[in-house]
């Protein structure tokens, strides 16, 4: 009876809960919103008869940190789960702590170098697509520091432990994808402009 008296952690016990399944189907598909998206720019990069991007070849220093910043808070993530199932629970709190401080810190110089452009949504084609696409991945970004911050919560009140864990598996998932998409974004926008 004594066993009854306490909490149950948050989540199911496993990897393959409900939860699991239904972040696997959002990534099919927000994956697939970022490949057309991706697509479109360079279809119309190869139909464009203007110099691509029109403003000159992006500076690569300051979204080359930034993306060094997103990928490290996904290996904290990684090593957030790893120390919960270690139980290492204050570990795991400062690995989700310091996940979460690099998130907003990729989000504080997005925002800044948004701020800095000489174009904007309604300047020219390139500058619509610049916008939409890394928009939308900031949107992602600004929806899986939410998660994260929940997860952090749940974390230091010891709704954890080496057996459930699931949630923190399944909002690890979804950061991950974030930061992949980053890669491909990243790729894209910044790098395959110094190819033609």
């Amino acid at each position: 009876m004594a066993e009854l008296d306490q909490a149950l952690p948050i989540g199911s016990e496993g990897k393959r809960s409900g939860g699991w399944w239904g972040v696997l189907a959002l990534i099919v598909t927000e994956g697939s919103l970022f490949g057309y998206l991706l697509f479109t720019y360079f279809y119309l990069a190869s139909q464009s008869e203007q110099h691509w991007p029109p403003e000159g070849l992006p500076l690569l220093a300051i979204p080359g940190v930034n993306t060094l910043i997103l990928l490290s808070s996904s290996v904290f993530v990684w090593a957030c789960e790893r120390c919960i199932q270690r139980k290492l629970l204050r570990w795991s709190l400062a690995s989700m702590a310091l996940a979460l401080i690099l998130g907003i810190c990729f989000v504080v110089i997005q925002l800044n170098e948004w701020s800095k452009k000489t174009y904007d949504m309604t300047s020219n084609l390139y500058g619509s697509l610049y916008f939409t696409i890394t928009g939308f991945h900031m949107l992602h970004v600004i929806i899986g520091l939410i998660i994260l911050i929940v997860l952090l919560l749940w974390i230091a009140l010891g709704y954890f432990d080496d057996r459930r864990y699931a949630a923190v598996t399944i909002g690890g998932l979804y950061w991950h994808f974030v930061d992949v998409v980053w890669l491909f974004v990243f790729t894209t926008l910044y790098l395959t402009p110094y190819l033609y």
